[in-house]
């Protein structure tokens, strides 16, 4: 049986009781996301994994992530977006466990390859839910809510991964996702209604790959370049091969009716812009998640329990921002907030920038918490913004679309950043005495660096893998920095100055949905 979203199912109770069903999803990916962060400190010392093998487990999931989100979109508008959020679940489960059962980096990478299908399924059905639940004047407060629901998510990794880590081995930190995404399917299967865009288009296969193709080849050629050189054959090759396949995923999708990336709203303003300010945004974040907790872990010698609590001050400005940035960007206009967001988070990452070996916690806590403001300001105005332009009957694939092009921010962000960190700290470091070997594998990270001192007594050598990491951590929170402060210009020039996009009923598709006790039928 199918039912017309109508006023009245709209202004239901029961629509803020499936909002939690999308929250307790989004809470079991931003958990995991800060638990690998704290957790790849550990995974070099007992896997002995380099920084380029880092990223990739890291990067494995993230590629995956954004190269299927389009995909995942169009499936959630073809065949039930609930039956898809809860199939994305499940697979992010079976990751999990391979993740835990793994004894080698790239089973690691493979595991982590896994989640990223699952994540991919379920972070676009999450948000392109919103408009068949809420008005527009709702969706802000909506949006907000889940964005919470992840940022909850950030702090809760850390800490209980930090105490998993003191007592038991690193596979744990993929084990405790099993309860959490119980708790999210059932949420989903018993609060949240089946929606469906029946005339959505099918999957296209081609583009698919392309997309996948694209994104892998240029984000190898990022991580692998600081190792073989930029100017490497093989580096030069997979950059060529990207850019002839995101050109030939491009001229694809203006060969066919309805395409998987869809161009036409990359030409509205609204759109293209907000989801330009919330990419950058997501460029910062994801480079400063991957060099904080080596700093914290490694040179301020941190447990991974202390880690995970001293990465809260940020999480804290994240949520605070989370919270109050929807009104701001109602009275004061979506092209002030997110432009003040990022002037913070500009501010925050050069003030960071100043870091010391003596710094010691409490700067670091500072500019943290500033950061943390930063974020929330510009990217939950910014997703507003973008999610508002939407037409309906193209929720599924326009979400999609945008969480793909932030989540290749974030790739971007780990494999550019990581890999300038790797190449300062490689250059910076002091290896003289030690055998080669052995000044390879100090070269490879930090925590590498600082078990061979401890095992050849050399203070000498740890001194120096602390100013070298130190020094090329304030590398890499210069360049977010002068990123943000760029964004923040380009968002004052460009942005739509609107305090909520706003679309009126005539204007809106009508979506076919099911109740929840009747899917599939």
């Amino acid at each position: 049986m199918t039912v017309t979203h109508t006023d009245d199912t709209r202004h239901d109770r029961r629509r803020w009781w499936a909002l939690g069903a999308l929250v307790a999803s989004m809470l079991v990916l931003g958990f995991d996301m800060t638990i690998l962060n704290v957790a790849l400190p550990t995974m070099v010392g007992q896997l002995g994994a380099t920084t380029g093998q880092q990223q990739w487990m890291a990067d494995a999931y993230v590629v995956v992530f954004a190269a299927l989100m389009l995909p995942a979109g169009l499936l959630g508008d073809r065949f039930g977006r609930r039956l898809i959020l809860i199939t994305g679940l499940v697979i992010f489960l079976v990751g999990s466990v391979l993740g835990a059962l793994a004894g080698e980096v790239s089973l690691v990478i493979a595991a982590r390859a896994v989640m990223g299908v699952g994540a991919a399924l379920v972070t676009p059905l999450a948000m392109s839910v919103l408009p068949s639940l809420f008005t527009p004047d709702e969706q802000g407060k909506a949006l907000g809510l889940v964005s919470t629901g992840s940022a909850l998510g950030l702090p809760l990794g850390p800490i209980i991964g930090g105490w998993l880590l003191d007592h038991f081995w690193w596979g744990s930190v993929f084990l405790i996702n099993i309860p959490m995404v119980a708790i999210g399917v059932l949420a989903c299967v018993l609060l949240l209604p089946e929606t469906r865009d029946p005339a959505s288009p099918r999957v296209d296969s081609l583009s698919t790959a392309f997309t996948t193709g694209g994104l892998g080849a240029l984000i190898y050629a990022i991580i692998e370049a600081p190792d073989r050189g930029w100017g490497d054959p093989l580096i030069l090759g997979m950059f060529a091969a990207a850019a002839v396949l995101i050109t030939g995923l491009v001229l694809r999708s203006r060969q066919v009716r309805r395409p998987m990336l869809d161009m036409s709203l990359l030409a509205q303003r609204g759109f293209l812009f907000n989801t330009v300010a919330a990419t950058l945004v997501m460029f910062v974040l994801s480079g400063l998640m991957f060099v904080l907790p080596p700093y914290l872990q490694a040179v301020l010698r941190n447990d991974t329990l202390g880690t995970g609590v001293r990465m809260l001050p940020m999480v804290v400005g994240l949520s605070l921002a989370a919270k109050f940035a929807p009104p701001l960007a109602t009275r004061f206009g979506a092209r002030a907030a997110v432009t003040a967001g990022l002037v913070v988070l500009a501010f925050a990452a050069l003030l960071g920038s100043r870091t010391t070996t003596g710094s010691g916690y409490g700067f670091t806590a500072l500019w943290l918490s500033v950061a943390g403001l930063g974020f929330g300001l510009a990217l939950v105005p910014a997703m507003t913004g973008a999610l508002a332009t939407l037409p309906r009957d193209r929720a599924g694939s326009g979400s999609g679309l945008l969480m793909t092009l932030r989540q290749v921010g974030s790739a971007i962000g780990i494999a550019l950043l990581g890999s300038l960190l790797a190449n300062v700290f490689r250059d910076r470091l002091d290896v003289t005495g030690l055998p080669a070997p052995a000044a390879r594998t100090a070269g490879d990270s930090v925590v590498a660096a600082r078990l061979i001192a401890e095992k050849t007594g050399s203070a000498h050598l740890a001194a120096s893998a602390n100013g070298a990491y130190v020094h090329g951590m304030t590398v890499v929170l210069l360049v977010c920095g002068i990123a943000a402060l760029v964004s923040a210009l380009a968002a004052a020039a460009f942005l739509p100055n609107t305090a909520v996009a706003r679309r009126t009923e005539r204007e809106e598709t009508p979506v076919v949905a099911e109740p929840a006790g009747h899917a599939g039928q």
